[in-house]
């Protein structure tokens, strides 16, 4: 167990000696801390000054991951071992990104052949569509493509194409639809025209409820609206597992894209999920999108942990979560473009070790996979910075910041990288009460003012945070960015001795789901009563008679 390890027991120890130094204090004695906490991985710098560490804490952070075999279970990741062990599988979306000319075998196979055939029936594809040599049923070139997935088919593309929108061009415009709600479905659709939208249905086994039924839809859609059943293969592309059902539905084997046992979902983007996002940015940007996967890749696989880019971040959140009892994580780019990263993050890191079960079927003693969240800076200032700075709650903060801008205007980045800035120096630094005591006195209070209102504008300040910055959000810094925060899921599921690659919840979630739709889709009520407990079943009943009066 982790906690009965010699290196778990030396950190906690250590804790106990630096949890009341400030770093404050760290930065006045040693002037050259921004040097020696930064560090450079494939276009991206990280400064991790502005944390609770010392030397000695980050050495100990390492010992505790070669304790726990991590540059061992890197190799083995990458090599093709059955790293989910629940599913028997390998995690490779390595491999999918792989720019080496070595081989990586799965069951003794070389799958690289498979994967570059991929990505070269990709690139025609997309060159057929982007060049206007396919078109849609009455001749007119596409337009528009609409996505249809949910989870990981959804939010990593979506991340991707927003971010990249200055890579867009003017030929294909890009929309999402994920949520089994009528309303996402309209608002997508609307404005849309059926003679020039093309759709790609993103499903492993082209059955997951809500994008099969959104695929449905579509259809519909696009039948009601002049399209014939012979059209159906010019604007209907499919990735998905499950060749056999992707034909009944109308979609060309040969617009059928693989999707492989060794993806995980989550980790999907740089496989023919991320088909969405060469057709908007075209073949050459999303070529390096994977190629700055690959340079992360590089790094995480070769650099020693103490230099070690997503180590680093991982063993930081392990020293907050497990010695500093933090129950969330902020994610906050201070781009406009990358404001889908904090629910990207917010899948692949809850999904992956939102875990209280180890590998071996025991329960945890100690907390593990924290709550994602975030948002687009410098908007969260006038939200929930409020509670960052003074709340009860310990918070750990990634800023995110690119040092140049797709659109200049006037002096507006300066503006935002200022916001940037002073908010993790303010998280970092604070106000003491003697501080906030001069400030009201250059004000004119009085001492009796001052004696109230001045605790209230106390800034405890030691609240740890990186920032995360590049020269600008291209494809390559993307791709390499998204990486980067996989890689440190990665880390720390092996540190808390979890399975990051399964989802076992999400499989409950989806089995009940069927139930209750057949519960609701019933006649009568005397088959469903005894299936559920009385608050689903008042709120199954609720639903029905609310629909039969419909």
């Amino acid at each position: 167990m982790l906690t009965s390890l010699p290196e778990y027991q030396a950190l906690s120890q250590h804790y106990s000696d630096v949890q009341q130094t400030s770093m404050r204090q760290w930065f006045e004695q040693n002037p050259n801390r921004f040097t020696e906490y930064t560090l450079q991985a494939a276009g991206i710098t990280l400064d991790y000054s502005k944390n609770r560490v010392a030397c000695e804490t980050m050495q100990k952070l390492a010992d505790l991951a070669r304790a726990r075999f991590i540059p061992e279970a890197i190799e083995a990741m990458f090599k093709g071992d059955l790293v989910n062990p629940s599913e028997g599988r390998p995690a490779l979306h390595t491999a999918l990104r792989n720019f080496s000319d070595g081989p990586v075998m799965v069951d003794g196979k070389d799958v690289m052949p498979e994967v570059r055939k991929t990505l070269t029936r990709m690139k025609e594809f997309c060159w057929r569509i982007r060049n206007q040599h396919w078109r849609g049923f009455s001749n007119k070139p596409f337009t528009d493509v609409v996505s249809i997935g949910i989870g990981g088919s959804f939010l990593g593309p979506k991340l991707a194409s927003q971010a990249l929108k200055p890579y867009w061009g003017k030929k294909i415009n890009c929309h999402y639809l994920a949520n089994i709600d009528g309303s996402n479905l309209t608002e997508v659709l609307q404005g849309l025209n059926p003679e020039t939208t093309l759709f790609i249905v993103q499903s492993k086994s082209f059955g997951t409820q809500e994008t099969l039924k959104n695929a449905i839809e579509c259809r519909q859609w696009f039948l009601d609206n002049g399209g014939q059943e012979s059209d159906l293969p010019r604007h209907f592309t499919a990735v998905t597992a499950n060749v056999e059902k992707a034909k009944a539905f109308g979609i060309n084997e040969k617009n059928i894209f693989p999707m492989w046992d060794w993806v995980g979902g989550r980790y999907s983007l740089w496989s023919a999920i991320g088909l969405p996002l060469m057709l908007t940015i075209g073949h050459e940007n999303f070529k390096q999108v994977l190629q700055g996967a690959h340079e992360m890749d590089v790094h995480f696989r070769t650099a020693p942990l103490e230099q070690n880019m997503p180590v680093i971040m991982a063993m930081l959140g392990v020293w907050y979560i497990n010695f500093f009892n933090a129950q969330s994580h902020a994610i906050l780019p201070y781009d406009h473009y990358l404001r889908g990263l904090p629910a990207h993050i917010q899948q692949l890191d809850m999904e992956s070790n939102g875990k209280s079960v180890d590998i071996h079927g025991s329960k945890l003693n100690y907390q593990a996979g924290p709550i994602i969240w975030g948002g687009v800076g410098s908007n969260g200032q006038h939200a929930y910075h409020q509670l960052l700075h003074q709340g009860t709650q310990f918070v750990p903060c990634d800023f995110i910041m690119p040092l140049q801008t797709h659109n200049p205007v006037d002096s507006f980045h300066e503006l935002l990288i200022s916001n940037c800035l002073s908010q993790s120096q303010a998280l970092m630094q604070g106000k003491t009460l003697e501080e906030a005591k001069e400030e009201l006195r250059k004000e004119g209070k009085s001492e009796r003012e001052i004696a109230v209102l001045a605790p209230q504008k106390v800034i405890p300040g030691n609240r740890p945070s990186n920032t995360i910055f590049f020269d600008k959000a291209n494809p390559k810094i993307v791709g390499a960015l998204i990486a980067l925060y996989e890689h440190k899921v990665f880390v720390q599921g092996k540190i808390w001795d979890i399975n990051s690659f399964d989802q076992w919840g999400v499989e409950l979630g989806k089995q009940l789901g069927n139930q209750v739709h057949a519960a609701i889709q019933a006649e009568g009520d005397t088959n469903i009563d005894n299936h559920f407990d009385a608050s689903t079943l008042g709120l199954i009943k609720a639903f029905r008679s609310m629909k039969h009066k419909l």
